[in-house]
């Protein structure tokens, strides 16, 4: 491979440095903005045991999520779709290679589909393989592509761990045909000592509201608006802010049309603000002004779902921002009912609006509930924490990937 076609980034490493087992984390591009979760993921393993070195196809957005090892097969600005890529034979070669100069252990595959296309560079390298799944690779691929399944299957076949957010997920997985003993619930954490914890209260003025994710139809926008739409009948000084926007999928533009529509329906549209995609520290920004968080995501027409949980939720928890969300998937391991928030059934419009009135009539009682939250993430989110867990999985892998092979 010509140097022009991998950009080989590498740290300057430290004493005892080779002690450490070499990890490489594979995306198919490092890294949309939507990722902010993957990155402090890598981020916080701990330095002392593992090394992670990226491998994909291509990156951007370097400004905000920098590496110091990253190898991509492509030129920079030459780009091409997840299935191109997919097809192209060369991804493997190009894996095994960039495992063998690294002297890597493991390879660490982000999203199902993804995994199924680093089956033959683990298997030719000697790698231990752990794959995560996220969401859209659960649900939604299966049941559009069914020959996902058998994928899949030969994928499960192949790995030492499958990952997921919580056991809605590991059940979804189980049903994929993932053998039960490959699979394990690992949380994704947020950097809690980074996130300031502050109570929300309100004074019966201004309810502001706070609105993130991408339009997406499984992201539950709509319902949410006609909630708030029916809630401000009765309070009627409220905003709203909402962070996101329609991407190039085709499936967000109808969406867009539909949250566009529910603002003019509700007469909310001078009273919201749209500001499309916006750098993390900005959707904090936007979270410390307001009062309630509302999330309700959904099971999508074309099956699409969240697979485990939203990360905005554990962060705002984190936060102290009060949440409104739904029971859907894996939410309930992140936000407890009545506890750290109030969740709805999946599209019961009704429900939202009496939570968001709950909150209205209740102020008094949002700084407990936000403590509860707090503490819920400290316990089962915490980035620090998390990454330890990782590289116990990682080392497990490996240890048993030994074991066989001795």
């Amino acid at each position: 491979m010509s140097a022009a076609a991998s950009d080989v980034r590498r740290s300057r490493g430290s004493e005892g440095a080779a002690k450490r087992m070499v990890a490489l984390q594979s995306v198919p591009y490092w890294l949309p903005l939507t990722s902010t979760w993957l990155f402090a993921q890598v981020k916080h393993l701990p330095a002392e045991r593992v090394e992670s070195r990226v491998v994909c196809d291509g990156v951007e957005h370097l400004d905000q999520f920098d590496w110091p090892a990253i190898e991509q097969r492509k030129e920079r600005g030459v780009k091409r779709s997840f299935w191109q890529a997919w097809r192209e034979p060369s991804w493997s070669r190009f894996v095994v290679d960039a495992a063998r100069r690294a002297g890597a252990a493991l390879i660490h595959s982000h999203w199902g589909d993804h995994a199924c296309r680093d089956v033959e560079a683990a298997r030719e390298a000697g790698l231990a393989h752990v794959a995560t799944f996220y969401g859209k690779d659960v649900n939604f691929l299966p049941r559009q592509k069914p020959k996902w399944l058998a994928r899949y299957r030969a994928m499960f076949a192949a790995v030492d761990r499958v990952l997921c957010e919580g056991p809605h997920m590991g059940r979804c997985l189980v049903a994929l045909g993932c053998p039960e003993a490959k699979v394990t619930v690992h949380h994704l954490g947020v950097d809690v000592d980074a996130i300031a914890f502050r109570p929300r209260t309100w004074d019966g003025g201004t309810l502001r509201f706070l609105l993130a994710g991408s339009f997406r139809e499984k992201k539950g926008f709509p319902d949410a608006l006609d909630a708030i739409g029916e809630f401000a009948r009765d309070h009627r000084d409220v905003e709203i802010a909402i962070i996101g926007d329609a991407s190039a999928d085709p499936r967000s533009h109808p969406e867009k049309e539909r949250i566009l529509a529910a603002l003019e329906r509700h007469g909310l549209r001078d009273r919201t603000r749209l500001l499309g995609y916006q750098p993390h520290r900005v959707f904090f920004e936007e979270a410390a002004r307001a009062h309630l968080f509302v999330s309700p995501s959904v099971t999508a027409a074309d099956g699409d779902t969240e697979g485990g949980a939203p990360v905005s939720l554990i962060e705002m928890a984190a936060s102290g921002l009060p949440i409104v969300s739904s029971t859907h998937c894996d939410i309930p391991s992140v936000v407890r009912h009545g506890e750290t928030g109030l969740l709805a059934d999946e599209r019961d419009v009704a429900g939202l609006v009496r939570h968001l009135r709950w909150f209205a009539e209740n102020p008094s009682r949002w700084e407990a509930m936000a403590i509860a939250g707090r503490r819920h993430v400290e316990a089962e989110y915490h980035v620090a924490r998390q990454g330890e867990r990782l590289a116990g999985i990682y080392e497990a892998a490996v240890a048993a990937r030994a074991g066989r092979q001795a």
